[in-house]
Formats: C-alpha cells, sequence, structure tokens
C-alpha cells in the first residue's frame, strides 16, 4: 500500500467555521476555515501481487514560516491592547470619518468593496484569492474544497506595501471588515474574537503605524444601521 500525505492550512476570509448567508450588501455567501485547521489527503495504490504492506510518503507539501498575520489571537489581541488600539461603533465611526479625517479601511475582498462600502472608504485586501499553481497551493486549494469552500484564500502579500503608497504612518485609520471581531472578553470567548478587521489592524501597529481603531460590528453593523453606503458596480 502506497500513501500520498499532503499536510496543509488553509487561510481564509475569517477566523470562524461557518455558513451564512447575510441579505446586507456587505455580505455574501461565505464559508470560513479557522486559520489554524489542518487537512491531511492521503491517496493509496495497492499492488495486488504483492502481499506484506508498507506505508510510504511519496510527496508532502511544505508550508513557509510563519508570517506576521499568522501570529497566535492571543499574541496579537496583546499587541493591540498594548498600542491602545481602540474599538468604535459605526455611529461614531462614521463622525470619526466626516468631522475628524479619520479613513475607513474596508480590507475585504475587492469584490464586496465593489458591490457596497461607506462613502470614502479606501480597500486593501488582507486576504486574496490564491494566484499561483505550485504544488502548495494546490493542496490549499484541496483543502478548501473539503470544507466546500472552492474560492481559497491566501494573504495578500501585497497588503503593507499598498497600504504604505496610500497612508503614512501618521494617518488616523478606521479598519474595517464584514464582521468585525471584538477584543472584548465574553463568558465563551475569553479573549474576544479575532476577524481580518483586527489581524490588519495588527499589522499596522506592528510597523508603525500610530492611530489605529478598530470597527466593532463591522460593515454588517453598519448596513443593519442604516448609514450610508455606495457602490462602484
Amino acid at each position: 500500500m502506497m500513501v500520498t500525505l499532503t499536510s496543509v492550512t488553509p487561510h481564509s476570509s475569517s477566523s470562524c467555521l461557518q455558513s451564512k448567508l447575510y441579505t446586507s450588501p456587505f455580505i455574501s455567501y461565505s464559508n470560513c476555515v479557522n486559520e489554524y485547521t489542518t487537512c491531511y489527503i492521503a491517496s493509496y495504490s495497492t499492488k495486488p501481487s504483492t502481499r506484506r504492506r508498507s506505508l510510504s510518503i511519496r510527496s508532502a507539501a511544505t508550508k513557509t514560516a510563519k508570517s506576521p498575520a499568522e501570529e497566535e489571537w492571543k499574541t496579537k489581541r496583546e499587541l493591540l491592547l498594548q498600542k491602545r488600539v481602540r474599538s468604535v461603533d459605526v455611529k461614531e465611526a462614521l463622525r470619526l470619518q466626516q468631522q475628524n479625517n479619520f479613513v475607513i479601511l474596508d480590507v475585504r475582498p475587492e469584490a464586496e468593496f465593489k458591490e457596497a462600502h461607506p462613502p470614502g472608504a479606501i480597500n486593501v485586501q488582507i486576504y486574496r484569492l490564491i494566484k499561483e499553481w505550485t504544488a502548495w497551493d494546490i493542496a490549499r486549494r484541496v483543502a478548501f474544497a473539503f470544507f466546500g469552500i472552492f474560492s481559497g484564500t491566501e494573504e495578500n502579500p501585497e497588503f503593507l506595501k499598498s497600504i504604505e503608497s496610500k497612508l503614512d504612518k501618521s494617518s488616523k485609520i478606521i479598519v474595517a471588515c464584514s464582521s468585525g471581531g471584538t477584543m472584548k472578553p465574553t463568558q465563551n470567548l475569553p479573549e474576544g474574537q479575532q476577524s481580518r478587521s483586527l489581524i490588519a489592524a495588527y499589522l499596522l501597529v506592528l510597523n508603525g503605524y500610530e492611530n489605529v481603531f478598530h470597527l466593532e460590528g463591522g460593515l454588517y453593523q453598519w448596513s443593519k444601521e442604516d448609514l450610508p453606503i455606495v457602490s462602484d458596480e
């Protein structure tokens, strides 16, 4: 018996395992896989003439070293609290944008941003569709497909570079994504809940940005509160 074993850790646009459909213009159907989920895909071949069974690994995809975005949520949260990254609700975010020159940084995929976003917001996606076709990328696509996700995503390697081309280190930024996540502890989530916007906020403060805020409730809550939205389509 021969076996091919591939270990993959897929990235998604969120950090939860869920399948939801929202009617909000900000949310499209998506499945999310925990960023630390690992799947094993094996293929077997048996030689009829061989009685003795043996196990061998013919190939194994190897993941690159952990990036800052993949750091444990506990570590990210500690730095966000240390840097005094403040969460604001959607109405406060709108006021800060209109009266205090804050920029809303929407880190959702470009397609979602074009469909609907706050007026004046800028878009730099923190995750993008997997583009390459290396053995590792194919393995990740298979892992996403295992969970019913056929458009797997990967960390956007141009994320910080794109932001630096649009915003300087002293810019006043409110980072937003679909769900928002939270740093507030609850009984079920004593360390809060990670999200794309909180991961993005972590990367920003890690790289010297001084005025970073986080949109509590995300753009789903923005839409629910009937705040202004525009579309690029």
